[in-house]
């Protein structure tokens, strides 16, 4: 059976692509209990745009891969919850901007539970009854969410840094987009995104993995998939420019609520560069703004942050963005002091002491994390769309210089790609 190993985390990947196309990775973990599979295909929000292999260019409404994730769970016998309930599992899925996700966790009954995985997804049932009446379920939650002073927050940013890029949509799209959707459009967009080639399923806990990787073996062989072909993808070119500096959304909070950050070019898309400079980009933030900065420190003292702030980057097909921020008295202090905080340290660069300090503490979140199933199946899928190694980040981190995070720091602090997201319940 075709391994990978690595030695330096005494791990012991077994990956396959099977005739079909579908990639099977499994990571034995000995004495654990609970075992959580992944099913995932390349496929997210932005994807609305697209060429399947031997035809014309499709453009469909948008939070159509959210509603086609939302309609695989519906079989003709009825809700598959039930089914993995009935065999111990735990049962979820997930949209992002790039992939959807369908996962269960287990103790008992894994192949069986991943029998029901791969046969659920790889058998859609759509009617136009059942499209109809989900279109009423999903407008619901997308104004659900336009209430969530968190949830607009976010996305307002991206808003208000994005012009053309899909990613500014949301996820779940708009109710008129929605209610555009049909049978048909689902169909298409299945037969061209969840193709076995377009797909990997993943396993972590407690199995053995050539027996599992033989069922699966198995259960494909059983099912019949036309051609894949490559699928091009399409965005319509997004200025350098933002939409607007400042977005602001009325709703009844106690505090505001503020997140602002930088838009970049996305930079490579694919293979170790790509992580790399992701994985840059996020100690660099890290570094100037974790909980042990001084940044971080004077913004606690002076009240204008609390635990939950926080920092994050963004980066996928065709954007890259950060986002800081969380909960504040005065936005505009915030927005003015982290800034210009930001604007110094590409100037003067971030400390020796600080950066080393930051590079050890992520080394070891990452190995902490390799203790946790859960944590595991839910990124390796993620670096592996992106060409990358989840397995692999400690050499990435190993190998990062102090000259190239600062690099990155002064590429990336662009006050004329700024933007900022302002929730209040008063008048600014």
């Amino acid at each position: 059976m075709p391994r990978e190993e690595y030695p330096q985390l005494q791990e012991s990947l077994l990956h396959e692509r099977l005739d079909n196309g579908l990639e099977v990775f499994i990571l034995p973990k000995p004495g654990f209990t609970k075992t959580y599979a992944t099913f995932a295909t390349r496929y997210g929000s932005v994807d609305n745009r697209f060429q399947p292999a031997g035809k014309e260019e499709v453009r469909v409404p948008d939070g159509i891969a959210h509603f086609l994730e939302h309609k695989m769970f519906e079989e003709p016998e009825g809700d598959i919850f039930a089914t993995f309930s009935s065999q111990g599992a735990s049962a979820n899925a997930f949209t992002s901007f790039d992939r959807t996700v369908y996962l269960f966790s287990a103790t008992e009954s894994i192949e069986k539970n991943v029998d029901t995985l791969l046969d659920f997804v790889q058998h859609p049932y759509f009617t136009d009854a059942n499209v109809e009446k989900e279109k009423g379920i999903i407008v619901q939650e997308i104004n659900m969410y336009r209430d969530n002073a968190d949830w607009r927050v976010y996305f307002g940013l991206i808003e208000a840094l994005y012009v053309k890029h899909p990613v500014h949509i949301d996820i779940a799209g708009t109710a008129e987009s929605v209610r555009s959707i049909t049978k048909e459009m689902l169909y298409e967009c299945y037969h061209t995104f969840y193709h076995p080639s377009n797909m990997s399923l993943f396993l972590v806990g407690g199995v053995d993995a050539e027996a599992m990787l033989e069922r699966i073996k198995a259960n494909q062989s059983r099912k019949s998939f036309g051609p894949g072909g490559e699928i091009k993808r399409f965005f319509d070119e997004e200025p350098q420019t933002v939409r607007t500096e400042r977005l602001v959304t009325k709703l009844p909070v106690s505090l505001p609520k503020c997140m602002f950050g930088y838009k970049e070019d996305p930079g490579p898309q694919h293979g170790d560069e790509a992580i790399r400079r992701e994985l840059a980009s996020k100690l660099m933030l890290e570094s100037l703004l974790g909980a042990s900065s001084p940044l971080y420190q004077e913004l606690y003292d002076d009240n204008l942050i609390s635990d939950g702030f926080g920092y994050e980057y963004n980066t996928g097909p065709g954007y890259a963005f950060s986002v800081i921020g969380g909960e504040t008295r005065d936005p505009d202090e915030l927005i003015a002091r982290v800034t210009d905080a930001l604007r110094k340290a590409a100037d003067q660069g971030i400390d020796e002491g600080i950066f080393e300090r930051t590079r050890r503490k992520r080394i070891g979140s990452y190995l902490r994390m390799l203790n946790s199933p859960e944590a595991i199946a839910s990124e390796f899928t993620r670096y592996r769309n992106r060409g990358g190694d989840l397995f692999k980040l400690v050499e990435l981190y190993e190998s990062l210089t102090l000259q190239e995070l600062n690099g990155r720091l002064r590429e990336h602090v662009d006050p004329s790609r700024l933007s900022a997201s302002i929730v209040r319940s008063d008048e600014p």
